[in-house]
C-alpha cells in the first residue's frame, strides 16, 4: 500500500451530539472538550496510519471559527497531512449540524503531530 493510499483509507470521521452537560454558561461546547474530541480523533487517525504505538507530542494552532451550541451534532474528521521519519501532523476538522434541517458549518481546526514509538517508549520510523 502506497503512503497516499495508507492516508485515505486511515482518514477517521465520528459523530457525536453536543449536550449540555457538555456546554458552558454560554450554553456552548468547552474549548477543551473540543480539544480533547480532537486529540481522541487524531490518535485514532494516527494509529489506523502507522500501525503501531503513536503518542501525541503537541498541538498547533486550534482555530474556533464558530461556536458549538447544544443540541447540535458534531461531525470529526482527522486526516494525515504530513509524514516524517518518526512523527506524523494529523488534521482535525469539527463540522457543527443542526439536528432538525441541513445546515453545516466548519466550527473547529487543528493539529496534532504524533511520533511512533516503539515498547521502551522510544521513537521508531513510522513507514
Amino acid at each position: 500500500m502506497t503512503t497516499e493510499e495508507r492516508i485515505q483509507a486511515s482518514e477517521t470521521r465520528i459523530f457525536k451530539a453536543v449536550f449540555p452537560n457538555t456546554t458552558n454558561h454560554y450554553d456552548t461546547l468547552f474549548g477543551g472538550t473540543a480539544m480533547q474530541l480532537m486529540d481522541e480523533v487524531a490518535f485514532i487517525t494516527a494509529t489506523r496510519f502507522a500501525r503501531k504505538r503513536v503518542v501525541t507530542v503537541s498541538s498547533d494552532k486550534i482555530d474556533f471559527k464558530k461556536p458549538i451550541p447544544a443540541g447540535t451534532i458534531v461531525e470529526l474528521i482527522g486526516k494525515v497531512s504530513h509524514v516524517g521519519k518518526t512523527s506524523m501532523k494529523v488534521n482535525v476538522e469539527i463540522y457543527t449540524e443542526q439536528m432538525y434541517s441541513y445546515e453545516r458549518e466548519k466550527a473547529i481546526v487543528g493539529d496534532f503531530t504524533f511520533v511512533a514509538i516503539d515498547e521502551f517508549k522510544k521513537p521508531i520510523q513510522i513507514l
